[in-house]
């Protein structure tokens, strides 16, 4: 009887909101087949609760009706009907087998009682026995609500996690492979060979011819020296007249010629003193030079810098010695591959980012200084760690926790502590043991059942008090 009152009522709300006719989204009502109905009716034998169109059609009616075509709608008895009721009625064992608790509302409302009863609508409360309420706080659901929400789980696992950290950056100089052409003396400038800003040059190619009184004076100091015939046996005298031609920083090739001709030349051709390109040219022929002053800048471009900015969020993912991949926005497809060197001590207080070094080969002098380039870090090393998907984990803001499946539908909420995360997994540094089954999908759903439960047995214990 008690099922006939509850599918009756469902049925009549049913009804009422579509206006005694046709509904129009498929679901119980909708889905019953007319030969199943008419099958079950005969095998059931209860008095009819609602009516259905004679073509099994989602049309239906509380009193008995003739269909436009002047068929009888079919009979549909409580037996035939797919249940309304709380499945946790249904499936509750006898009050023989377990001992009852309290009984809470039908409705899902914050009300229970010590005895049975009924709320306002003649709707009994569902009995809450000691199986169902546990004092860990885990949820039990039955095997079809399970189905039906689409609860899944997955055992925790040992994984590797490498997650990729994506940031931009520019291109610029190697600051060891920089080099200043600069005198030491007060000159003149004689003579300056072809060599513009942007000349790639070669280490010992003529740049200019320099005349120095200073660096004249000490090339007949070390000629007249070299040429005594009091100089020593083991070369050593003279050693200090050549030290301040070094100190003048005249070319190794100018004093080796000075020792080969032992003549005091009136000029000296000053020569590049690396491979690169020129970047500065301050020099004018003619022009007086004043100690100090800087004629020509020479960088070598064959290994450059990538100087990317992380997010600060991603700086405890970033350790020196991990691979990068930069890739140039002018050159679509390339990529250039190269490791962490440095990350710099400090974080821009404007863009909160951390900035990291990354050396880069350049053998064809592509990559150019100040160029805009997008990197990729592989964060996260080899070691297996234990993980579960990222889906299983709900977050409070305060609080993580994950439902892990205890078996025969019963779910236990538990708090965990995270790690890395990456390629849809994150780490379980506590919480979770290897192996354990964690709820994938749907727990949302147990979550809000959790919820429900606690509030009742909160109010179920009050009444008791």
């Amino acid at each position: 009887m008690k099922r006939a009152v509850l599918a009756g009522v469902a049925v009549a709300a049913v009804i009422a909101a579509a206006g005694g006719g046709y509904i129009g989204v498929r679901g119980h009502l909708g889905s019953t087949d007319a030969s199943w109905v008419s099958q079950a009716a005969a095998q059931a034998g209860d008095d009819p609760i609602y009516y259905q169109e004679p073509d099994g059609r989602p049309f239906y009616s509380l009193t008995p009706k003739k269909a436009p075509d002047g068929r009888d709608y079919r009979a549909v008895p409580a037996g035939a009907d797919l249940s309304f009721e709380e499945e946790s009625v249904r499936a509750a064992p006898a009050a023989g087998d377990r001992k009852i608790k309290y009984y809470r509302n039908p409705m899902g409302l914050p009300d229970t009682s010590p005895r049975p009863k009924k709320d306002p609508m003649g709707m009994d409360y569902i009995a809450v026995y000691e199986g169902d309420d546990t004092d860990d706080g885990s949820v039990k659901l039955s095997p079809g609500r399970i189905q039906r929400t689409g609860v899944k789980s997955e055992p925790a696992a040992q994984r590797v996690i490498r997650t990729t950290v994506r940031a931009p950056g520019t291109i610029q100089l190697d600051e060891r492979r920089v080099s200043v052409i600069s005198m030491r003396s007060e000159s003149f400038v004689l003579k300056v060979g072809n060599v513009t800003t942007g000349s790639h040059v070669f280490k010992g190619q003529p740049l200019m011819e320099v005349y120095s009184p200073s660096v004249t004076s000490a090339a007949a100091e070390y000629l007249a020296t070299i040429s005594s015939k009091t100089t020593a046996a083991d070369g050593s005298y003279g050693r200090g007249s050549k030290q301040r031609l070094i100190n003048l920083d005249v070319p190794e090739a100018a004093i080796a010629a000075i020792e080969k001709t032992r003549n005091v030349p009136t000029s000296i051709e000053w020569s590049a003193p690396r491979d690169g390109i020129v970047l500065e040219r301050s020099v004018i022929e003619g022009m007086r030079v004043q100690p100090g002053g800087v004629l020509f800048r020479i960088a070598d471009h064959s290994v450059m810098w990538a100087l990317i900015d992380v997010a600060e969020r991603d700086l405890g993912m970033i350790s020196k010695g991990q691979r990068a991949t930069v890739r140039a926005r002018s050159f679509p497809g390339r990529e250039f591959s190269g490791q962490v060197e440095v990350i710099y001590p400090e974080i821009n207080k404007e863009t909160r980012t951390a900035r990291v070094r990354v050396e880069l080969a350049n053998p064809d002098l592509a990559l150019r200084h100040d160029m805009y380039v997008d990197a990729q870090i592989e964060t996260g090393s080899g070691d297996t760690v234990l993980t579960v998907p990222e889906s299983a984990v709900m977050d409070t803001g305060s609080r993580q926790a994950v439902f892990v499946d205890k078996g025969q539908g019963r779910f236990e909420p538990r708090e965990v502590k995270l790690g890395h995360r990456g390629s849809g997994y994150v780490e379980v540094r506590q919480g979770v043991a290897d192996g354990e089954p964690v709820v994938v999908s749907a727990n949302f759903l147990i979550d809000a059942e959790s919820n429900l439960k606690a509030a009742l047995k909160g109010f179920a214990e009050g009444a008791q008090q």
